[in-house]
Formats: structure tokens, C-alpha cells, sequence
């Protein structure tokens, strides 16, 4: 995550999830929907992994009732998400630090979009666990990130795919690869039953997918009533 720290990157941010993010866009307004089911007109959102505020942005868009309070490590991330929203981020409340900085809440909603694949096992049950607490009874959390099987040749595949959607959309082929290497190398990738097993174990009912995208997968999932 080193990469959010620096100036050059993050002035680069902005291009680079949606080459490498299938249906980014789409994401974002789904997660906004899936979200909306339950969450009031003037409801108040929980958004951890806040930096580059993409997401921020279409959320705002899109309920103008909704307040937010947003949460990264990264505070050159955390300027481009003011930025990137503009007048809106007067609706926003910036938080530089990690879960346990956030407010006590309780919240109507919360989402952590391509952040979870950055955090060992031990981090995100801590993370999802520190979420949970925050939100108020049958609130739901929506996340979304790399989740692939763990078999060396089906996970060389899927990250292979990953990388020729990246070179698809503009990335050129052998940056896509490295991407793709490091992200096999390096991030501490789960299986999809793993990440659905965590949400159950930090405390939130039934996880739900509504996303898979090449490496990505995205689930709902309610805090307990």
C-alpha cells in the first residue's frame, strides 16, 4: 500500500481502477443500490478505504440526502477524494487513519470497495469486526475486492485474466503482468468461501455476492437485527 503514499501515484489514481476494475462503474451504483434497500433518504454512511473518493462521488451523486464520513491511512488519498468530489465534500467527513480512528456511530450503512485484499486475515476481522460495531441493528456493509481460489494453477489463471483485462483497457501488457504478479506475490488473497466464512464470523448474517469480476468479488451482508 506503499504506492498510496507517494505524490506520483496517487496524482495517477484516478486512471487506474477503472482500466483494471471490470464494470467499476457499474460497482459503484450497484453497491449504491444494494445500500439504498435499507438505508433512509437521510442516512448517514460509513466508507472505509475512502483515498481517490470514486465511490464517494457516485454516492453522493446519486442520494443527496446521505451524509458520509470517510476513512484512510492515506492522507494524499484522502485530498484526491476531496478533490474528486468537489462541492460535494462538504457533505463528507475525512477521518486520516484506519477503522479504530472512525466514529463510534452508529451508522445506517457502510462500504470498504478494493481495501480488504490489502489486510492479512487477522486484519480484516478486525476491520469487518470494528465495521459491524459501528452500524446500527440490519444495517448492511457492502465490500468488494480480489478474492480467487487458492490452487496455484486456477489463481496463476484468474490473475492472468486480470492482467489481459488491465492490457484491454489500456494498461500497457507488460505493466499488467507485473501488476498481476505482484498482486500474487504479495497481497494475502482469500477464496471466496473465506471471505464469506469472515463475515459470518465478525458478526454480519447471510453475506450475499452480487459482484465477480474476473479476480474481484463483491458481497452484501447485514449487521445481525
Amino acid at each position: 500500500m506503499s504506492s498510496f503514499h507517494d505524490a506520483t501515484a496517487v496524482a495517477r489514481y484516478a486512471q487506474g481502477p477503472v482500466r483494471q476494475v471490470p464494470g467499476l462503474h457499474a460497482l459503484h451504483r450497484m453497491a449504491h443500490l444494494l445500500l439504498a434497500e435499507h438505508v433512509p433518504d437521510d442516512g448517514r454512511i460509513l466508507v472505509l478505504g475512502a483515498g481517490g473518493g470514486l465511490e464517494l462521488k457516485a454516492f453522493a451523486n446519486a442520494r443527496p440526502g446521505w451524509r458520509f464520513v470517510g476513512v484512510d491511512p492515506s492522507a494524499p488519498m484522502l485530498a484526491l477524494a476531496e478533490n474528486t468530489l468537489g462541492p460535494l465534500a462538504s457533505r463528507v467527513e475525512f477521518i486520516h487513519g484506519e477503522i479504530d480512528a472512525a466514529p463510534a456511530g452508529p451508522f445506517d450503512g457502510a462500504t470498504c470497495l478494493l481495501t480488504l485484499h490489502f489486510l492479512t486475515l487477522e486484519e480484516r476481522l478486525h476491520a469487518l469486526r470494528q465495521l459491524r460495531e459501528r452500524l446500527k441493528p440490519g444495517a448492511p456493509l457492502v465490500v468488494a475486492h480480489h478474492s480467487i481460489a487458492q490452487e496455484p494453477e486456477e489463481r496463476t489463471r484468474w490473475l492472468g485474466r486480470y492482467a489481459s483485462f488491465a492490457a484491454a483497457s489500456g494498461v500497457a501488457y507488460a505493466d499488467a503482468r507485473r501488476a498481476a504478479e505482484g498482486i500474487g506475490r504479495r497481497l494475502p488473497l482469500l477464496s471466496p468461501a473465506q471471505e464469506e466464512s469472515l463475515l459470518e464470523r465478525a458478526g454480519f448474517t447471510t453475506p450475499e455476492l452480487f459482484y465477480a469480476a474476473f479476480t474481484f468479488r463483491g458481497w452484501v451482508a447485514r449487521r445481525e437485527a
